[in-house]
């Protein structure tokens, strides 16, 4: 869209997945998309399939659990991209484990990288929002958030997203700026496929499992839940902040 053009977008944990797939559709709504994760290399198949589309992106490494990358990351972003103004926390990791074989590192590494870093990454990125009046921050969550056996951490870590986003919508509206939460459902990545193996079902028998238990009948897929941020980061969207939209292929109860 013309009025994005110009429009820059950071996607955390981008390299693949969700947020792979999340970058490719903001690309092609117009904006100039810096492609964040863990390892700047990972990031090449996202930018390449940007770039071959005729998009812009751009390859960043960072930790974003670590205020000092972040804040060289976003600097990065601006100089070689322009500043920018939407936000797509997806970065994320498991760290699955019934309570009582839960490490301190488990719940730390969780907490860290889903919470802090979704904290820095805001903060740094808000000030280029205030100044330009405009701004969209979204947040992955998880229907984990309402409890899920064996994921104490991810849980707490998710259901926090959705407090933290609400909280950004009341702070930062005054300012042009919107936040909202994207909650997935049962989607087929590379996490879903670890819980597979962790539970020692092949991928295919675990998918088909789930879709029995899913109204839609069947698992969802990355682009799900990229159309759902797109959504979100729409110009168009300015009224709705604070949400959290659950996208699980029907209610949860």
């Amino acid at each position: 869209m013309s009025s994005t053009e110009q429009r820059v977008a950071i996607v955390t944990g981008a390299a693949r997945g969700i947020g792979a797939a999340t970058a490719v559709r903001l690309a092609a709504e117009g904006h100039a998309v810096a492609v964040l994760d863990l390892d700047e290399v990972a990031c090449a198949a996202t930018v390449a399939t940007i770039t071959g589309q005729g998009g812009t992106a751009l390859a960043v490494g960072c930790d974003v659990s670590d205020s000092g990358q972040v804040e060289t990351a976003v600097a990065r972003v601006t100089e070689q991209l322009g500043a920018p103004v939407v936000l797509v926390n997806n970065a994320g990791v498991l760290r699955d484990n019934l309570l009582f074989k839960m490490s301190d590192d488990d719940w730390d590494t969780v907490m860290n990288v889903h919470l802090r870093g979704a904290f820095l990454m805001s903060r740094a990125c808000q000030k280029h929002m205030v100044d330009a009046g405009f701004g969209r921050i979204v947040n992955l969550s998880s229907s984990s958030a309402l409890g899920n056996r064996g994921q104490v951490n991810y849980a707490a870590a998710k259901a926090g997203m959705q407090g933290f986003t609400k909280t950004l919508a009341k702070e930062l509206g005054k300012f042009g700026i919107t936040a909202n939460a994207v909650a997935p459902g049962f989607i087929a990545t590379d996490m879903t496929a670890a819980t597979a193996e962790r539970v020692g079902m092949g991928f295919e028998d675990f998918k088909a499992a789930a879709a029995t238990q899913i109204p839609v009948a069947r698992t969802g897929e990355p682009d799900d839940i990229a159309n759902a941020v797109a959504f979100f980061a729409d110009e168009k969207t300015g009224f709705v902040s604070g949400q959290v939209l659950y996208v699980a292929g029907g209610p949860l109860n």
